[in-house]
């Protein structure tokens, strides 16, 4: 069966069931005591040369935020999307400060006023004239405030600046206060095979919004590729604690994922996929609303990411034999 297109909740826009999330073809940047925020080094041409690849395969939904990279992100998926503007569906985030110069990150601001300002510098660095998806990045943010922030962005879809919004949190009690919203779409949360997100799944539901999930392949682990020390200028090397899955130390993975992974290769591997076509298929079949957004760097990573597009979502019997071998 296969799953190609979704729709993001109540707003009838639709985006191809997998989403390509650009935090990493931001390239390196940094907290203000210089604990990396990036990915690493990118290649600004091979990141084009990607979303190029992407559009030619089906992705039509990519997800930036006006922080990574400091501003570099939506520079380069604006850069990218040239005169095909029309044919995908943009989102990105605010409410996180930085300094383009330095490359650094600076705070949070939380107010109406930036908003304004920060929709303002992400359409001009996207080079659009409208946010088909505006998202409050700010996590853990006062519920109070997030009720201003929610009738500020009806404004903005009233002004037409953007086409929706949603909230980039893992609380569904936070979630819930934007989801009163009339245009309110999505909440963009962590979900992946290793990290479920029951109640927040249960809200989408509920409310009509669609799931969209970062961290879809836990940072890396479940593409199969991270078992020993990274680089210098990846977030992984010194995880925050936010950041679970690798050691505090910068050794690399923790060996309890890794086991867990293990564990689960022979079914998410399972009808010729890679073991990240697998997590994507998890994802699928876990719920019909959610979109999941692997990040990228290079056109084989798009290739592959977007080759779980033609393989479908697992079967109901393969999801129940992964709640098993987790002991869910």
């Amino acid at each position: 069966m296969e799953t190609t297109s979704r729709t993001l909740g109540r707003s009838h826009i639709e985006v191809s069931a997998l989403g390509f999330g650009c935090w990493a073809i931001g390239g390196e940047w940094q907290s203000a005591d210089g604990q990396p925020l990036g990915w690493g080094k990118v290649d600004d041409d091979e990141s084009v040369r990607a979303v190029h690849r992407a559009l030619d395969l089906g992705v039509t939904f990519f997800d930036t935020a006006d922080c990574y990279g400091t501003g570099h992100s939506e520079r380069i998926l604006g850069r990218a999307l040239g005169k095909r503007r029309d044919d995908v569906v943009v989102a990105t985030k605010w409410g996180n400060l930085f300094d383009e110069r330095t490359r650094t990150a600076d705070g949070q601001d939380d107010t109406p006023a930036h908003a304004r300002r920060a929709l303002t510098a992400s359409l001009r660095r996207l080079g659009t004239e409208h946010i088909d998806l505006y998202q409050f990045h700010l996590s853990d943010a006062d519920p109070e405030r997030a009720a201003e922030l929610r009738d500020t962005c009806e404004e903005f879809v009233r002004e037409g600046l953007i086409r929706a919004y949603a909230w980039s949190t893992d609380d569904p009690a936070r979630a819930a206060v934007f989801a009163e919203g009339e245009h309110c779409a999505a909440v963009q949360h962590a979900l992946n095979v290793l990290q479920d997100a029951p109640g927040m799944l249960a809200l989408c539901e509920e409310r009509g919004l669609a799931s969209i999930n970062r961290s879809p392949l836990a940072m890396g682990l479940l593409a199969g590729k991270r078992r020993g020390a990274l680089a210098a200028g990846d977030i992984r090397s010194r995880p925050p604690a936010w950041l679970p899955g690798y050691d505090a130390d910068g050794s690399g993975a923790d060996q309890a994922w890794l086991a867990r992974i293990d564990a689960l290769r022979d079914i998410l591997t399972s009808d010729g996929r890679t073991l990240a076509q697998g997590a994507l298929a998890w994802l699928w079949a876990r719920s019909p609303r959610t979109v999941p957004i692997p990040g990228f760097r290079s056109v084989a990573q798009a290739e592959e990411n977007a080759g779980a597009l033609a393989k479908g979502p697992l079967t109901a019997g393969q999801l129940s034999e992964v709640e098993r071998l987790l002991g869910r």
